[in-house]
Order: C-alpha cells, then sequence, then structure tokens
C-alpha cells in the first residue's frame, strides 16, 4: 500500500506526463477569479509610474534634515493624482499625501507626525527628525519596468493576480479552459436526489458533492449520473466518462461481489497505478489510466470520497488545467483533547479549527464513520493522524486538512 503523500506524487507524475496545452479561451477580467492565465502580462509601462509617497507628510531635501529641528518653508501641496510642477529648492518642503508624486527636488518623505508648526504658522514646518535620502517613498519602476513580464502563464487568478491584471489595463486576456471532469456514481441503490426514495434506498449524494468539490478546485464537472451495478451499464458510462479530461467515479471499488469498477477498467485495458492506499476513510482508492485520461475510483461513504478528491483528483485538475499541482493546504493548530486511533494508517477525522484566544485549536468531532455527513458538515476541517504517531496529546501541534471553500 501506498501512503497519502506518495500516492499524490503518483498522481501528479502521471498527469504531467499526459499533459496536453489545454484550449485557450478569452474572458473578461470580471470573470477571472480561479482561472489559469494562457499568456504573459507584460508592465504597459513603469511601476510605479512616479516616485510615490508612502506616507501622509512632507516632502523634503534630506540635505536640508541632517539634523532633527529644521526648519523648513513650505511651498505647496500635492495630493495623490495632482499635477506639482514645482521643483523644492534649499530649506524648501512640500506637504504631501499617501499617493502622491514625490516633486522633483525632494529625496525623501517626513511622516507628518514627526512635524510640527509654531504658533499658527503653515507656512513653515519643524522637520523633528533626521531625513534619509529615500525615506518613505517608492521609487519611480522599482516594482516594475516597462516589458517586464508581471505574470507568467499558468498562474492561477487570484485576488492580487486580478489587481496586477487591472493595473496593467488587462481587460481580455488568454485563459486555458477549465479541466473538464466527468462524474459518474455507481450503485443500484441510488436514486436522484429529487426523487422519493424506497426504504432501502439512498439519494446520490456523491455526485452533487463531487460536483461542488470539481468547482471548488477549478474545473468544469460533467454529470454522468448514476450507473447500476452491472458491467455493461458501468462499461458505457465509463466509455462516456473517457471523452472528458478526468473521469471520478464514485462507489463499487471494494472487493465486494458488485464493486465492478476495476474489472471493468481492467476490460478496457486500464493501467492501474494503485488500487489502495493507507488512509481511513479512504483506503480503496483506485487510480488508472484508461485511453490516455486519469480515471479515479473514489470509495462510496461520502466522507470518504470527499477526502480522496481533496488528496488524489484536485492536483490532476490542477495540471490538466494547465496549471502547476498545488500544495496540499496542511495546517498547524494544537489538538485541544487527545486522540488515539489503533488501525496503522493514516486518519482524517471531521474536526473543527477556532482560534480561542488568537490560538489555532482543533477539536476532533464525534462521529458514525465515512457514511456520516451531517457531523463533516458540521466540521471545517480534518484532522490529520499519521500513520507513524496514532497517539496524540491535549496540545499537541498537529496537522489539519481544510474542507476545501470553508475554512
Amino acid at each position: 500500500m501506498l501512503s497519502f503523500q506518495d500516492a499524490r506524487t503518483k498522481v501528479i507524475e502521471a498527469c504531467r506526463s499526459l499533459r496536453r496545452v489545454p484550449p485557450v479561451e478569452t474572458i473578461e477580467l470580471k470573470n477571472a477569479v480561479g482561472r489559469v492565465l494562457a499568456q504573459e502580462i507584460p508592465a504597459d509601462r513603469e511601476y510605479p509610474p512616479f516616485d510615490r509617497a508612502a506616507r501622509d507628510g512632507f516632502a523634503v531635501r534630506s540635505a536640508d534634515c541632517q539634523k532633527a529641528g529644521a526648519t523648513l518653508r513650505v511651498i505647496g501641496e500635492v495630493a495623490a493624482g495632482a499635477d506639482f510642477r514645482r521643483r523644492v529648492g534649499a530649506g524648501e518642503c512640500v506637504q504631501i499625501m499617501t499617493g502622491a508624486a514625490v516633486p522633483e527636488g525632494a529625496d525623501a518623505v517626513v511622516m507628518v507626525e514627526q512635524t510640527r508648526t509654531e504658533g499658527g504658522d503653515r507656512q513653515t514646518v519643524v522637520i523633528e527628525r533626521v531625513a534619509d535620502a529615500g525615506m518613505n517613498f517608492t521609487p519611480r519602476g522599482s516594482e516594475a519596468r516597462k516589458g517586464d513580464v508581471l505574470l507568467s502563464p499558468s498562474v492561477r487568478i487570484g485576488e492580487a493576480e486580478i489587481a496586477v491584471l487591472a493595473q496593467a489595463g488587462c481587460t481580455h486576456f488568454d485563459v486555458y479552459r477549465k479541466a473538464r471532469v466527468a462524474i459518474l456514481s455507481t450503485g443500484s441503490e441510488l436514486v436522484e436526489i429529487g426523487a422519493r426514495p424506497r426504504e432501502f434506498q439512498i439519494r446520490n449524494s456523491n455526485g452533487a458533492s463531487l460536483a461542488a468539490q470539481v468547482e471548488l478546485v477549478g474545473g468544469e464537472g460533467v454529470s454522468l449520473a448514476n450507473a447500476p451495478d452491472s458491467e455493461n451499464e458501468l462499461r458505457r458510462s465509463i466509455v462516456k466518462g473517457l471523452r472528458e479530461d478526468i473521469l471520478i467515479i464514485s462507489g463499487g471499488v471494494s472487493a465486494g461481489k458488485y464493486d465492478l469498477v476495476e474489472p471493468v477498467l481492467r476490460d478496457l485495458e486500464a493501467e492501474i497505478l494503485f488500487d489502495v492506499v493507507d488512509i481511513r476513510p479512504g483506503r480503496p482508492a483506485v487510480f488508472a489510466i484508461c485511453q490516455g485520461k486519469p480515471v479515479f475510483g473514489l470509495p462510496g461513504n461520502p466522507a470518504s470520497t470527499m477526502v480522496t478528491f481533496e488528496l488524489f483528483v484536485t492536483p490532476a485538475v490542477d495540471v490538466l488545467g494547465g496549471a502547476e499541482p498545488r500544495a496540499l493546504p496542511l495546517l498547524k493548530a494544537k489538538l485541544a483533547s487527545a486522540v488515539e486511533q489503533r488501525a496503522a494508517l493514516a486518519h482524517f477525522l471531521p474536526a473543527r479549527l477556532e482560534w480561542p484566544e488568537g490560538e489555532p485549536t482543533v477539536t476532533t468531532l464525534p462521529w458514525q464513520g465515512s457514511g456520516d455527513i451531517a457531523t463533516v458538515a458540521r466540521g471545517n476541517c480534518f484532522l490529520v493522524v499519521p500513520q507513524t504517531k496514532l497517539k496524540l496529546a491535549a496540545g499537541e501541534w498537529v496537522d489539519v486538512l481544510p474542507r476545501q471553500g470553508i475554512l
């Protein structure tokens, strides 16, 4: 059996070996959050385009302020966006606001809190500290020169990237098409979520939750509904799913009589790269390459499906969507009470991460196993109990896996 870290690495390596440049489409800036950039974004001018004041205060010549207490004549005021053309000469200064252009001749900005006026005289100001050249302003072109690459292809666009695109005047630009992820549930016990299930039937919650996870990590979900426990029906659905970039199958991956996913994949000449991982929930997880497409067989219990998606499917969506695989977002927190597991596996336990008194603290939630969706929904993360240390003491710093989009 593989550790979840080794299994994740195997997924990334296999998907990289399959990667083709995804199709490109042009979008508007307002639709760019979460997309993957497909072009370079150059600086259209120097940034900042002028020497930019970093504080409210007075623009001065440092040569005039080599001793505290220098008295300077105020020759004007410059606000952000204002055009101030006068040069600052010896013994002079200009009142300046944050973001404004530092006038020619000045080489430092002294914060207003470090100055004073005397007798209500607004024509002069006393500088109460020594001013060093370059103090409290950002020099022209120090962030980027015209033509410098601000953003590169394969960057996932978040709020900072949106700001860069807007600063560079990019109203439209190219991104990679989202990875298309076919979602197939299996099991004759499943009915659609709008149906009234009979006594021994359940609604297909996995199809809905997987579609949500695909969207949260930047993919495009393609629902294949549900395949009953029939090899022929399952084969037809799998072949249909292989038209997309990635296929996810939930359920049917264990060793029971009606667990048909692996036999059907083998009939389709799939290469099974792993079919079990040292984790709970999610131990019987399948990863295969079939007809040049990555296929994930995830356990049918909802918590198992959610955990194995985050561990293994997320990096595949990244790579096949033109991005680099994101790191597993493990956080550190103090454990509220002791935890002990028996099985020699890495455990992912529903938990809640909070910040009482400013310190991250994680508390496990009592649950009924990997079918207990309600408890997972009450938490915002999973506590990771490592395979090598199944006993964790209260107050110990531990790893926490956030729920995507919740924490």
